[in-house]
């Protein structure tokens, strides 16, 4: 196996377990460096396994249906990896104030269906940086924390 599939596996299992439908933390632990950067422009960037973790848990308790998936193959390049994904969820759950724009009252019901690319560095099986850029307008549009005229 090179370098680029080990990588890709590594990702695959990545999105799949902490982004996909059952999301499993304990992949953080497995797969994400001490010091990871998760960073996308939604939301503040979070650094460590253990923010990561506190990011995601309460991004599932405001969106309980919370599930993103690969909309085409990963492509690699050396220790970098690149998915496109889609995905989205319906805000069921508690107040939720971790957008940059800001924040949604308790279960509000609405929807938000997004895309988005990321880049993600994998180091010695580990997993050292997610960068990702979101079509955070739509997402924000459809919760209703913006307008455009």
């Amino acid at each position: 196996m090179t370098k680029e599939q080990a990588n890709k596996a590594i990702v695959g299992r990545w999105l799949t377990r902490f982004w996909g439908e059952a999301c499993d933390l304990r992949i953080v632990d497995e797969l994400a460096a001490p010091d990871m950067l998760l960073q996308y422009s939604l939301h503040a960037p979070r650094r460590g396994r253990e923010d990561i973790k506190a990011f995601m848990t309460g991004f599932r308790q405001a969106f309980p249906d919370l599930a993103f998936s690969g909309a085409a193959d990963l492509i690699a390049e050396g220790d970098y990896v690149v998915g496109r994904w889609q995905g989205g969820g319906t805000h069921t759950g508690p107040a939720f104030s971790d957008f940059l724009i800001g924040s949604l009252p308790a279960a509000t019901g609405r929807k938000m269906r997004f895309t988005g690319t990321t880049v993600l560095k994998v180091v010695n099986g580990l997993i050292t940086e997610e960068v990702g850029l979101d079509d955070g307008v739509t997402a924000l549009q459809q919760l209703d924390l913006i307008r455009l005229k």
